[in-house]
């Protein structure tokens, strides 16, 4: 059975499309609380680079007392291993793969597709692309952690070891804390993972500096994009 297709904001450059940024949004939000960024990375006109923001589905989330909102997988408990409700996050991850299978199927290959994602949509990017058959260009996880906790999911891949890993986190994140993010961070490095790992004086959200940071390292992973 095939995964039921996600909506989502689609931003096309102006030129052909040569490579795709799959941006995965945070717990309650939509891909419209992200879509802003991309003019506010300052890629220039040339840079041939798609834009999805895909929406999360709307299911009850059990923190915040069964209400119903955008989410990739109910969050049980703000323990954090045993944070991440495990089925929610492999039917979340098929859909995702199934954005990717899409952008190949438009003739833009793997290696020119950067996964990522902020929170809860960092936790996916993390999941999704330490599992995948096949290579990415990157993967960005932003205040996030492993569902897994304190250990590396099951089922890695090794094609992405060697792929650009970019892990950023607010020193004053009151919703994910940073040591949950510095922790995936080692556990990744220490399994040999080509992963980058940087703090801001930030909460739980993205700042203007790091997105001028974020900008210089998909021109550099999207090289292919020019």
């Amino acid at each position: 059975m095939s995964a039921i297709q996600l909506e989502r904001i689609t931003i096309e450059p102006t030129q052909e499309a040569k490579a795709c940024v799959i941006w995965l949004h945070g717990l309650g939000d939509s891909g419209a609380g992200f879509a802003p960024v991309v003019p506010a990375l300052g890629l220039g006109s040339d840079h041939g680079i798609r834009f999805i923001f895909p929406h999360a589905p709307e299911q009850a989330v059990t923190i915040n007392g069964g209400y119903v909102m955008r989410a990739w997988y109910d969050i049980k408990s703000m323990d954090l291993h045993d944070r991440a409700d495990k089925k929610g996050v492999e039917q979340s991850e098929k859909q995702i793969i199934a954005l990717i299978e899409e952008q190949v199927a438009l003739g833009i290959p793997t290696e020119n597709i950067v996964l990522a994602g902020f929170s809860q949509g960092g936790v996916m990017s993390l999941y999704t692309g330490l599992r995948l058959p096949y290579k990415l260009a990157g993967i960005m996880a932003l205040s996030c952690y492993l569902p897994s906790g304190d250990s590396l999911p099951n089922g890695l891949s090794d094609v992405n070891r060697d792929t650009p890993i970019l892990q950023h986190h607010g020193i004053d994140d009151d919703v994910v804390p940073v040591d949950a993010g510095k922790m995936a961070y080692e556990l990744l490095q220490g399994a040999g993972f080509n992963t980058q790992w940087k703090t801001y004086n930030m909460p739980h959200s993205v700042l203007p500096q790091q997105l001028q940071d974020i900008s210089a390292w998909l021109q550099q992973v999207l090289a292919n994009g020019k």
